[in-house]
């Protein structure tokens, strides 16, 4: 079980969208399976979740559990979860419950003893209502990650949303991970090349690298 008064993970991450549905969970599932198996201690908390409970999906709470080996309800607790496929504030009044502050989720988080990386998955894009008083950018300014992982979709679009979304977050650190990235695609071979050499982001297409350039400091 996790404690409260655990010490704070050897490294934050905080994993972030430029949008919804641009793979944040299968992405921060990948990162706690590919730093397990490069033997690193991990633990992973999504502070608040909302979803269509009539879809039969796994939760993103169910998704990263089995990533980090841990139970579903540590990863987010009971009271957070909103089973309205809204954003949680906007879920929360539909449903007449409370929704906490971004520094209210940001205390309750309870990590085990001892943790190399500890992941932290937001909710939405980086500027999608998520707590009673902000968004991503507020709970990043509350939990003050090591590192944000930016997840953006590699196609159309994307360098609009990845300037955008890394102007936000500033001045916290930033690595873009171009999601379902295709080298023999035009489009995301061009947009990597301008976010890197036009924009000087940091920006990575693979988990593994990713992992290594993110817990670098483990």
């Amino acid at each position: 079980m996790p404690h409260a008064d655990a010490p704070r993970p050897g490294r934050v991450v905080l994993v972030a969208g430029t949008a919804t549905d641009v793979g944040k969970t299968w992405v921060s599932a990948r990162i706690l399976t590919e730093a397990r198996d490069a033997g690193l201690t991990v633990s992973v908390r999504k502070p608040l979740q909302s979803f269509d409970p009539s879809d039969g999906s796994p939760t993103d709470a169910e998704v990263l559990a089995r990533a980090s080996g841990e139970s579903p309800d540590d990863v987010c607790p009971p009271a957070n979860h909103f089973p309205l496929a809204m954003a949680p504030p906007m879920a929360a009044s539909h449903l007449g419950r409370e929704i906490p502050t971004t520094d209210r989720l940001v205390a309750a988080l309870a990590w085990p003893g001892s943790v190399d990386l500890g992941l932290v998955e937001a909710v939405g894009g980086v500027r999608s209502p998520l707590a009673a008083n902000g968004d991503t950018l507020d709970l990043a300014d509350d939990l003050r990650p090591d590192v944000v992982v930016l997840v953006a979709d590699a196609g159309l679009g994307t360098i609009n949303a990845v300037r955008l979304c890394t102007e936000a977050l500033e001045p916290h650190a930033v690595v873009v991970l171009l999601n379902r990235f295709d080298p023999a695609d035009a489009v995301a071979a061009g947009n990597l090349t301008w976010l890197t050499e036009w924009d000087g982001y940091d920006v990575e297409t693979e988990i593994p690298s990713l992992v290594r350039r993110i817990t670098s400091a483990t």
